[in-house]
């Protein structure tokens, strides 16, 4: 059984930056990649970064590439996203996933955690 848990968010204020945290476990946790999404209130879920066993990482849009920093800490079962200059409209539940191999679906999700931006 695989496990995630997302941690690490908060409210901020615009401008602000948070580290969002995902720490798997499992006896079968071995990902092929990890990846952040989110929802936000009365929108569908977003593709945020993902970052592969190999270290190759993968950004939603530049906005959020020029603002958010995907990294993972193997040694930890890791993932962690850096956000920085926080604007309202990142406001939304994080969640964190995993897949097993290239190509499919990410299976495996976190309870997901709440990032409040106030303008």
């Amino acid at each position: 059984q695989v496990q995630l848990v997302e941690s690490g968010g908060g409210s901020v204020q615009a401008g602000g930056s948070l580290r969002l945290s995902c720490a798997g476990s499992g006896r079968t946790f071995s990902p092929d990649a990890m990846a952040w999404f989110r929802r936000a209130p009365g929108k569908e879920r977003e593709f945020v970064s993902s970052i592969t066993s190999s270290g190759s990482i993968v950004y939603g849009t530049n906005a959020m590439k020029g603002r958010f920093t995907i990294s993972k800490d193997n040694a930890k079962n890791t993932v962690y996203l850096q956000m920085n200059s926080l604007k309202p409209e990142d406001t939304a539940v994080y969640y964190c996933a995993s897949r097993r191999a290239p190509g499919t679906a990410y299976e495996y999700w976190g309870q997901g955690t709440q990032v409040t931006v106030s303008s």
